[in-house]
């Protein structure tokens, strides 16, 4: 699928000092993203800290994103959960005409085996109603989609497009990419070995850094995809630090703090996460004003 290509964001959820929703501040992030050339939006994601938002919190952040996006960009939302019932009952009644894909999670808690994980996506894949992209995640599942269960999902299930990659294994992503239908997405989703699996033959992001930095990030995405190998890695190290500085103290407290510093959002997160210490904030304030503006 050809709009999912390059790089996709996995879009915060900004909150007032309240704790409450900021509206106006998603917003402003939306356009952020759109103005700095990034491909495509990824809406209630973990890094939109999905799991602490109630219903109709998930239901004001979607209608935001889609209208301050107003069709510019693909749109991707995040439907996963440890209850495959609870997944097909919302792909089944959600309304999904906004959205080009699906992202979503293999089951977390529940460490299902891997024919449990295939069970699940093939009644993911059933259910839904638009394409599907895997997601792996090992470190928040606790357990790993091996290549071999992706592969065979991804050729008996024409609607499963593609995998946002997160185990952080550069040798499991090119086992992916060596052995995947031609047409199907291998997508990074750790921002530091994003350059080697696109220069692999991967298809781009879902990055958490992306968002702070769109432009120099998908920038360095687009040139890997061109086999401009030079150009890409010096944008590559220049963010390199930063992507480091994001996930020190997990996410999004990171990404959140670069947000405060553009201007563009509080930095609150909602319990159980706080706020990254005053050491690392005042670190990632420098690099965002060295580098960001």
């Amino acid at each position: 699928m050809q709009s999912l290509i390059g790089t996709g964001v996995a879009l915060v959820t900004p909150f007032k000092k309240d704790f409450s929703v900021d509206v106006e501040a998603l917003q402003k992030i939306v356009q952020f993203q759109i103005d700095n050339g990034i491909e495509y939006l990824v809406v209630l994601g973990t890094t939109g800290e999905s799991a602490t938002l109630t219903k109709a919190e998930k239901e004001l952040v979607i209608q935001t994103v889609i209208e301050a996006n107003n069709g510019k960009l693909p749109l991707v939302l995040g439907v996963g959960s440890f209850n495959t019932a609870d997944v097909v009952e919302e792909l089944k009644t959600r309304d999904l005409s906004k959205f080009t894909a699906v992202l979503s999670v293999s089951p977390y808690y529940n460490k299902p085996t891997q024919e449990g994980i295939y069970q699940h996506f093939k009644a993911v894949a059933e259910a839904s109603p638009i394409p599907v992209i895997l997601y792996n995640v090992p470190g928040r599942t606790a357990s790993n989609m091996q290549p071999s269960t992706v592969l065979r999902l991804a050729k008996d299930f024409k609607n499963i497009i593609g995998i946002k990659e997160a185990a952080g294994d550069i040798v499991q992503a090119m086992k992916l990419i060596q052995n995947k239908p031609k047409d199907f997405l291998v997508i990074s989703g750790d921002d530091m070995i994003t350059l080697p699996m696109v220069l692999a033959g991967g298809a781009g992001v879902i990055s958490v850094i992306g968002e702070g930095f769109p432009k120099q990030f998908s920038d360095m995405v687009r040139l890997g995809l061109q086999r401009k190998v030079d150009e890409a890695y010096e944008l590559h190290y220049l963010l390199a630090d930063a992507i480091d500085m994001i996930f020190e103290q997990g996410n999004p407290g990171g990404i959140k703090e670069v947000f405060k510093t553009l201007g563009l959002s509080e930095n609150t997160v909602r319990l159980p996460l706080v706020n990254v210490d005053e050491n690392l904030a005042n670190r990632l304030r420098e690099f965002t004003l060295k580098i960001g503006k």
